[in-house]
């Protein structure tokens, strides 16, 4: 008898997920738990720093170990007496959205591994130890911290396989359509975290270098785009270095500092978009120029 296409896809989820807790199981029980009481004798990092690169993997391990494997192993013991695992994954998919938090971090948990092991040669020297082991397969800690990263989208390519390959009557049909919706569910919010986090990073740096001005520092501002321009003086047919800052609501027209403490430029004007113009100008001597006027004033810029 060939298995059906559906068991097989259950069993391989199966596998994965045991070869996923012992992942777990190595970042949580051997780096992070090695590191700690490392970092406890003080001579290493501070404790502070290995708890913001493992961030909330204790519970990330203890969920997979100690909840869903056992209880897909068990289903999987039960396939030919009840063959599905949709209302499993569907007892999984709410605990998953505990990987925003792991997945926001994992761009800061790798730079503190690069900073703190140029730092304290203790530090990088025990990471190494256990990278030496057999058990992490020749493999670095920052690799396998990829790991929990990945394993949602794995989640979601394995149930869209299962459900492709379910027999229209399957019982499991419903429960696990339902699953795989929940699945992408989590994986779009993860995402979507990933993205805002990003964008309030990017947006904090361009207040730092407008010094963080109280009336520009707004979160929910977006930067469309950025760069020098030439202001045109028509006084003296002269031009001058400056620096555009535009955002969905507002053009900051900026001077670049010349001593670069704290803040990068100062704010010289604000202009708000809304009925601001910009026109075209034909000019020989100053070629691609244009005005930009709105209701603060009028300005007489050349690009490059």
């Amino acid at each position: 008898m060939q298995e059906p296409e559906e068991k097989k896809i259950a069993l391989e989820l199966l596998e994965t997920e045991q070869a996923y807790v012992n992942r777990l199981h190595l970042l949580d029980q051997v780096f992070y738990t090695e590191l700690m009481k490392e970092a406890k004798t003080g001579k290493t990092v501070p404790e502070e720093v290995v708890k913001m690169i493992f961030s909330n993997i204790s519970s990330i391990y203890q969920f997979h170990a100690e909840f869903f494997l056992p209880e897909l192993r068990k289903r999987m013991e039960d396939w030919n007496c009840n063959p599905r695992i949709g209302d499993v994954i569907q007892k999984l998919a709410p605990f998953l959205k505990m990987y925003g938090e792991y997945v926001k971090n994992f761009d800061k948990a790798v730079e503190l591994i690069t900073a703190w092991s140029e730092k304290s040669p203790p530090f990088q020297e025990l990471i190494a130890d256990i990278q030496k082991r057999k058990v992490c397969a020749s493999l670095t800690l920052q690799h396998h911290m990829l790991e929990p990263v990945q394993r949602i989208p794995r989640y979601e390519l394995l149930l869209k396989d299962y459900v492709r390959k379910l027999p229209p009557q399957s019982p499991d049909r419903s429960d696990a359509e339902k699953a795989l919706e929940m699945i992408f569910m989590v994986a779009k919010h993860s995402n979507a975290a990933i993205a805002e986090m990003e964008r309030l990073q990017n947006l904090w740096v361009v207040y730092q270098r407008l010094g963080l001005e109280d009336d520009i520092v707004d979160p929910s501002n977006e930067l469309i785009k950025e760069g020098p321009i030439q202001k045109i003086s028509t006084r003296n047919n002269s031009t001058s270095e400056k620096y555009l800052f535009l955002f969905n609501n507002m053009l900051l027209y900026c001077v670049p500092k010349v001593i670069q403490v704290g803040a990068e430029f100062q704010v010289h004007l604000r202009m708000d978009v809304e009925g601001m113009k910009v026109r075209e100008l034909k000019d020989t001597e100053f070629p691609h120029t244009f005005l930009v006027s709105g209701k603060q004033r009028t300005l007489e810029l050349q690009a490059r």
